[in-house]
């Protein structure tokens, strides 16, 4: 294993995604400012969930610098998988922070991967949606976003990624069927987990084909982690990772949620050692920091692998085999779209790919505001005088 100190990604790198009015206010904005940028503030979305802190903007751009490195090393054959635990902010939108994110590592490092390879998978096990990197692609079939997330849209964080949501409505952009979710509810468990993901993601690289997958591996779907409401163990969550890595394509690995810390150490550890194939005795060694974070029973009796569901609250499961048959039929369903699709094979590589993605969205909202008035004509004073009228 190689290990190599990043560097800060340049606003030039980030405007691959990023707008550059809201890079020049993240790069700008400072705590003693709050009061006085109340409108930009509220524009870009920041608030609780995305405060503003001393060293915002290198924070930012050093973690997405590892990431866009961590890509070109796989670019560059210097990898067979690259992992930047630091990366992952799956949240943030092209001129929005949320969910704790500012700027979308992935997605940039994507689109610097989208430059030589034709198709992208990215999987993301974080509890929370893959919002902001779905909505990214949403009308290219050159990324397949395929997320497995809590799904609750009237309590939880960010309320998307149900069943039904698979990209674009219409058919003619080339993004539709290519926004995979997977909705889940409170407390699965390891072996349904592990089931439906090898069921649900084996399928999708047999359909899709991609030349190189990209995992976020938000450590807040284990079991107790403070904000996410899975049974999830370690190696059921690092199940993930050996499953992808196994299909033997360049992989680029990050981080992303966790909110218990010494949980997130410790599944980050073993996905590492997994990643390089290297074996890790139970018991935590002495020389490690923060070891008193580890110690005592209810924090796991200085173990790497406790029992998760054992130290914390355990959450009833509201899963039945019939949900996970239903999601498996449904995703099935979704990747018959794809059979003899020709953007599957090889083509041309757009240079502009997120600027291509706003001509068709445009196009796009121009053919629904022509529907729009077309329907409204017709319907227009419809029936006789005194009979309902639609309008």
């Amino acid at each position: 294993m190689d290990c190599y100190e990043t560097r800060a990604a340049s606003k030039e790198e980030l405007e691959m995604f990023h707008k550059s009015d809201y890079l020049e206010f993240l790069e700008s904005v400072r705590p003693k400012d709050v009061v006085d940028r109340q409108e930009l503030l509220r524009q870009y979305n920041f608030g609780d969930d995305c405060p503003v802190f001393d060293g915002l903007w290198d924070y930012c751009t050093l973690y997405s610098g590892a990431t866009l490195d961590a890509a070109r090393k796989l670019i560059n054959n210097q990898a067979d998988i690259a992992i930047n635990w630091s990366g992952g902010l799956h949240h943030a939108k092209k001129s929005e922070a949320s969910g704790f994110c500012y700027i979308n590592d992935i997605v940039v490092a994507i689109v610097e991967l989208l430059r030589h390879h034709p198709r992208i998978l990215y999987v993301d096990i974080d509890v929370h949606h893959g919002d902001g990197v779905e909505q990214a692609f949403a009308s290219t079939d050159r990324v397949m976003t395929l997320s497995y997330h809590k799904y609750n849209p009237e309590e939880f964080f960010p309320g998307t990624g149900g069943l039904h949501e698979t990209g674009p409505e219409n058919p003619n952009n080339p993004g539709a069927h290519h926004g995979l979710n997977v909705p889940l509810k409170d407390g699965i468990d390891d072996d349904e987990y592990i089931d439906l993901f090898d069921t649900v993601t084996g399928a999708v690289i047999e359909s899709y084909h991609p030349t190189a997958i990209v995992l976020q591996c938000g450590a807040d779907s284990l079991g107790g982690d403070r904000l996410g409401r899975f049974n999830l163990n370690i190696t059921a969550h690092g199940h993930c990772i050996d499953f992808i890595k196994r299909q033997g394509l360049p992989l680029l690995v990050i981080g992303g949620g966790g909110y218990t810390a010494r949980n997130v150490a410790r599944v980050w550890c073993h996905e590492t050692s997994l990643c390089v194939q290297a074996q890790l005795n139970n018991e935590l060694p002495a020389h490690i920091p923060y070891r008193q974070a580890f110690a005592g029973v209810a924090h796991g009796d200085m173990q790497l692998y406790p029992n998760l569901s054992n130290l914390e609250v355990r959450h009833p499961n509201q899963h039945d085999r019939k949900y996970f048959e239903n999601i498996k039929a449904k995703i099935r369903e979704q990747l018959r779209y794809l059979q003899g699709a020709p953007s599957v094979q090889m083509r041309h590589i757009p240079p502009n790919l997120l600027g291509l993605r706003e001509e068709l969205d445009e196009e796009i909202k121009e053919e629904r505001e022509a529907e729009e008035v077309t329907r409204r004509k017709k319907e227009r004073n419809v029936g006789g005088r005194g009979e309902h009228r639609f309008v």
